[in-house]
């Protein structure tokens, strides 16, 4: 049998660049799409492809499949992992802005699934994975684009995973926890942008300061942890249906499941209240 072909979106950093290796390392024909195609330089060295891909852009995403499908004929997995988080209060960030993070993290990684099942569908096999968050079922103040997007991916992937069982394709969702990445920086930066001046600047002084302490530390999880629950859905005879994966996530979603939602608005402000704005 040839080699299986993987599609990685967002895979310039973190994550994406992680799962991109690995697959490679695991036997797989890889092919890394992202925006920031200098980022993935170093992907190459692994043998891995490397694609300009912005999933906000139908010629972008088209061409990029149909370069995998002219050359290989198919895509056998689909790791839909990129996305960002933009966050601010929900009056004072721009709808345009809110729109903006669906089409990314939403309706990109629709549209790229579009684009692959035609082929899983004709062969009979093939993994949709992807990548949503905790945040996904939990939420945060001033989060709530972002989490109103991680709500779709989670309620999209498991209406999709019941449709497309009698085709023989599987569909996972990866959901992890904080993880050590540029991507809290960028977001407690947009934070402030948005909300550090106004009449929610206290309480987005205290997040900024939350999300950014996902760089190095110690309650942030690798994103070759991540990657490896990717590699898992990607190759397991029978994978699972959500993998959450990362330091605290299984407390959270168990600890969201049993609370009382005013217990857990609670918990969620104390647990951000412990990073020094």
């Amino acid at each position: 049998m040839t080699q299986p072909v993987a599609f990685v979106t967002g895979a310039s950093t973190g994550i994406g660049f992680e799962t991109a290796w690995k697959l490679a390392a695991h036997g797989f024909t890889v092919y890394a799409g992202a925006r920031r195609v200098e980022k993935m330089e170093p992907l190459k060295a692994h043998g891995v492809a490397v694609v300009a891909l912005d999933v906000t852009d139908e010629d972008s995403m088209t061409a990029a499949i149909e370069q995998v499908i002219a050359t290989h004929g198919r895509v056998d997995v689909l790791v839909n992992n990129a996305g960002y988080g933009s966050y601010g209060s929900l009056e004072e960030v721009e709808l345009a802005e809110g729109r903006r993070q669906f089409d990314v993290n939403v309706f990109g990684m629709a549209r790229m699934t579009q684009l692959v099942l035609p082929g899983m569908r004709a062969a009979g096999r093939g993994r949709i994975i992807n990548v949503s968050s905790i945040g996904g079922k939990m939420y945060e103040p001033l989060g709530a684009w972002y989490h109103a997007t991680k709500f779709a991916v989670e309620g999209l992937s498991d209406s999709l995973r019941i449709e497309l069982k009698p085709h023989g394709i599987d569909v996972s969702i990866i959901e992890p926890s904080g993880t050590e990445s540029e991507w809290g920086a960028i977001s407690g930066d947009s934070l402030l942008a948005t909300s550090g001046r106004g009449p929610y600047m206290d309480q987005a002084k205290v997040v900024a300061a939350a999300l950014a302490s996902t760089m190095g530390s110690s309650m942030s999880t690798p994103p070759h942890v991540i990657a490896d629950a990717i590699v898992h859905a990607a190759t397991s005879r029978k994978p699972m249906t959500r993998y959450p994966v990362g330091k605290g996530a299984r407390a959270i979603l168990l600890l969201r499941r049993l609370l009382p939602d005013r217990a857990f608005d609670v918990l969620i402000w104390k647990i951000y209240t412990r990073f020094p704005a």
